[in-house]
């Protein structure tokens, strides 16, 4: 039976019919309103629907010629047990041999890819989104988890209705792998620093985990809304996400700690504030592990998505160390692939999504080891402070992640809008903010670069309906705001943009 893409609620074909919105099919991975009770939102999916998804994927899996092998896991959201299980039926329908992890990290299921052997993984978790949201990260390559053309042959199997049922399907619950994978993170880690760590996960599935790691590597543990709450009550655990950072900021002041580390709904993000309380964008932490990891390695390949600091390429420490940096798409799926395809030492995103290759990890992202990698940098660095650290970095004037409302069915028109018209600008010599264009990069939405090397970067969110913006200057304050001035006055051209979820 082909899917609804849309049914009304409490009626006989919202019951009897699968339901799955296409918009929930995003570039990497999937996520889908599924509502909560006391909402008056639509929703985008029921259990049927998620049980369709599971044949399709169990279905793409078999065309790709991939092992059966399968391990899945949930988030603690109210429903994700039920839509977890709902997914397995489906996907046992289609002959896939199910390894159910239980409770997890999305890091934690990837590393079942490995510990058991499993091919494929698909993990249910909306991460960060507000409650009444779900959705699935999936992959059959480990590390590596689905990019556009996976994504795109699954949602067209699923929406079809092509499902190929199978004989074989197997259903394993496997017990004891919480503690498999702590062992994991930290076993064989030793830190020779006392560390006082504030542990803030925002009461998202992290606070299950991130506590008891740390303390396994000798951190004394200040902990912060680490009780499992699927409202969110305090803030969104979403460590880009002023808020968050502003009561990790607070806390460490409170308690003097050395350092806070925060953690996202699902843990394969951290975030991090020093020991004065200073918010220190994932971006330049992934500048300073750089460095660290230079050193130690003579060198090194590193990835980075658009949305970076432009220090990846003139900071002088990391040339002398003969660092190489590649700039790539924003998004956990593409910077793991490419950390993957170039043999990189490690990638990192702004949202604070890292990626360790060996000798550090296995190359997929994990929050857990990030703080393992700042923790392991500040041991190296004895008498040094976080603070210390950042502060040897060059001075650059940066804006938080911002995000403009705009519906997914024309989000990509608005940018794309954006781009043709920078180019354009580009083309004819025109000035952006007042200074020459020096670069553009297209590779996502449009990073353009002027002539003092202050940047400004518009892209369409992967995973929900905004349009992102970044801005940044070596120079000052007042060139970041014109640069961001600059580019919004673009988006403002059209009426489907709306507010930002937070600004400069």
């Amino acid at each position: 039976m082909k899917p609804a893409a849309d049914l009304e609620p409490n009626s006989y074909a919202f019951e009897t019919r699968p339901l799955v919105k296409p918009t929930g099919f995003r570039e990497y991975d999937a996520r889908w309103w599924f509502g909560h009770p006391g909402s008056d939102k639509p929703p985008e999916l029921n259990l049927l629907g998620v049980q369709a998804l599971g044949m399709g994927l169990a279905t793409l899996i078999a065309r790709k010629g991939i092992g059966r092998r399968i391990a899945i896991g949930h988030d603690f959201r109210s429903y994700s047990l039920s839509i977890k299980l709902a997914l397995a039926q489906g996907l046992m329908a289609g002959g896939a041999e199910v390894l159910d992890i239980g409770l997890a990290l999305s890091p934690m299921a990837y590393f079942a890819q490995f510990a058991l052997d499993a091919p494929s993984v698909a993990m249910v978790t909306a991460s960060h989104n507000e409650n009444g949201w779900t959705g699935v990260k999936m992959g059959c390559e480990r590390p590596v988890t689905f990019g556009p053309d996976d994504m795109a042959a699954l949602r067209d199997i699923v929406l079809s209705g092509a499902y190929e049922t199978a004989k074989g399907g197997s259903y394993d619950r496997v017990e004891g792998f919480r503690e498999r994978y702590l062992e994991e993170v930290t076993g064989g880690i030793e830190i020779g620093r006392r560390l006082k760590v504030v542990c803030a996960c925002g009461n998202g599935t992290a606070g299950a985990f991130a506590p008891e790691a740390l303390e396994r590597l000798g951190c004394e543990v200040i902990p912060l809304d680490c009780e499992l709450d699927h409202s969110f009550p305090r803030y969104n655990p979403n460590p880009e996400d002023m808020e968050m950072l502003h009561t990790m900021a607070a806390a460490v002041v409170e308690h003097g700690a050395d350092l806070a580390l925060g953690f996202d709904g699902d843990g394969d993000r951290c975030g991090v504030v020093d020991e004065t309380g200073r918010e220190i964008f994932a971006d330049k932490i992934g500048v300073m592990l750089a460095r660290d990891m230079a050193r130690e390695q003579g060198g090194g390949q590193f990835v980075v998505d658009v949305k970076s600091t432009g220090l990846y390429h003139t900071d002088t420490v990391l040339q002398d160390l003969g660092a190489r940096t590649d700039y790539f798409k924003t998004g956990h799926s593409y910077i793991k692939r490419r950390v993957r395809d170039l043999g990189a030492t490690a990638g990192f995103e702004k949202s604070g999504h890292f990626f360790f290759g060996p000798p550090y990890g296995r190359g997929y992202d994990d929050g857990l080891l990030t703080a393992v990698a700042v923790l392991r940098m500040l041991d190296r660095n004895p008498g040094q402070t976080l603070g210390g650290l950042y502060d040897d970095l060059p001075l650059t004037f940066g804006s938080p992640t911002m995000s403009a409302h705009c519906a997914d069915e024309v989000k990509y028109e608005v940018v794309e809008n954006v781009v043709q018209s920078i180019l354009e600008m580009e083309r004819m010599g025109e000035t952006l903010a007042g200074h020459p264009i020096a670069e553009t990069n297209t590779v996502n939405g449009i990073r353009v670069t002027d002539d003092e090397g202050t940047w400004g970067l518009v892209r369409a969110s992967s995973n929900k309906p905004e349009i992102v913006v970044v801005v940044e200057s070596p120079v000052s304050e007042d060139r970041k705001r014109a640069m961001f001035e600059a580019v919004d006055s673009l988006l403002r051209r059209h009426d489907a943009v709306g507010a930002y979820n937070q600004t400069i």
